[in-house]
């Protein structure tokens, strides 16, 4: 509703104006559920129902880069075997539910999608019911940092472009090893600031700024952060590395960012000043006929915002949407007080 919206915004905008680093991180539920009551319709209608970037390959289309990315993901579960194993997968914060689906579909096993938002939950399982997976695919509403599944529930897990908005990555990664069965993988590309990120470079701590504002985060950890939060919480780490580096790509990841003049209709040439100023004022006036609900234009700032610090820091370097890491569960599965709590035989 109208007023929903224009409330929303302001108490996002609250967050990050008004509150601190450490007060957005014990609110995180909070202003993660106000970005995404925002942001999801907007995400939806203009990138499709897979909520994540992908660099393309010459004569790729976007929404072809999107299943190969989260299917080069699904690669690295090792889920392949026969299909009446039908093995259990976890989509850790799965949106509403595009690469479930597509993973769903790809591999032939059950996915379980959890999500805080109960909007996605909702629009999520619509979905899966209309390309018929609703009895192979489905999201549940929770929180990612206390998940509501029992002990080693799990053959495998992901999360892609997720868990930027957990307070604590040790904290996340801590509650997806322990639904994990003993010699289960988990693979995830996170978002992370990268070593050429400079904490004195006024340049590039505006750039965190519009990313952290733009798209719901209460911070954004070094890739070096997540590496060692994984290892300490029990994976074995099998790769590790930043995919946004990986050659013959015809397209990195953020160019859909890039302010463009080249087509007028496109949604680069909306990123430029006069596709912001074109693009806010017909909003504007949509507003104004009661054909948008009052908050629009600012929820459509806030998501520019993001796109100007996405495009920026990607261009320089400083951030990465696409930081893999892919660990297993030892066999000799620990608790986390250090003991052993199952052990599997091979």
């Amino acid at each position: 509703t109208s007023k929903s919206v224009n409330a929303g915004i302001a108490d996002y905008n609250e967050f990050h104006h008004a509150k601190s680093v450490e007060e957005r991180n014990s609110e995180y539920a909070s202003l993660v559920n106000a970005y995404y009551d925002l942001a999801t319709v907007f995400y939806e209608w203009g990138w499709g129902e897979s909520f994540h970037f992908a660099y393309r390959y010459k004569f790729e289309s976007h929404a072809e880069a999107i299943r190969r990315h989260e299917y080069y993901l699904a690669s690295k579960l090792n889920l392949i075997g026969d299909p009446k194993d039908n093995k259990k997968v976890l989509d850790v914060g799965c949106g509403i539910g595009g690469p479930m689906r597509n993973i769903a579909r790809f591999t032939g096993n059950d996915v379980t999608g959890i999500t805080l938002n109960p909007y996605q939950v909702e629009r999520g399982n619509e979905l899966c019911a209309k390309v018929g997976l609703a009895s192979q695919a489905r999201s549940v509403q929770g929180d990612f940092m206390n998940m509501p599944f029992k002990d080693n529930s799990f053959d495998a897990a992901y999360a892609i472009e997720a868990t930027c908005h957990a307070p604590d990555r040790s904290g996340v990664y801590q509650e997806i090893y322990r639904v994990l069965k003993p010699g289960s993988t988990f693979c995830t590309y996170e978002w992370c600031l990268t070593d050429q990120f400079d904490h004195t470079n006024q340049e590039h701590l505006k750039i965190k700024k519009q990313i952290e504002e733009g798209d719901g985060l209460p911070d954004i950890a070094h890739t070096s952060v997540c590496l060692q939060a994984l290892k300490e919480v029990g994976f074995e780490v099998l790769d590790e590395r930043d995919v946004a580096l990986d050659p013959l790509q015809e397209a990195s990841w953020y160019l859909p960012m890039v302010p463009s003049w080249f087509r007028p209709w496109s949604q680069r040439f909306q990123l430029t000043w006069l596709g912001v100023r074109m693009s806010n004022m017909v909003l504007t006036v949509l507003e104004f006929m009661y054909l948008a609900p009052k908050g629009t234009v600012k929820t459509q700032q806030m998501l520019q915002q993001a796109a100007f610090g996405l495009s920026a820091g990607g261009q320089a370097g400083i951030f990465t949407a696409m930081y893999l890491m892919v660990g297993r569960v030892p066999m000799e599965k620990k608790n986390s007080a250090g003991a052993a709590a199952v052990v599997v035989k091979q």
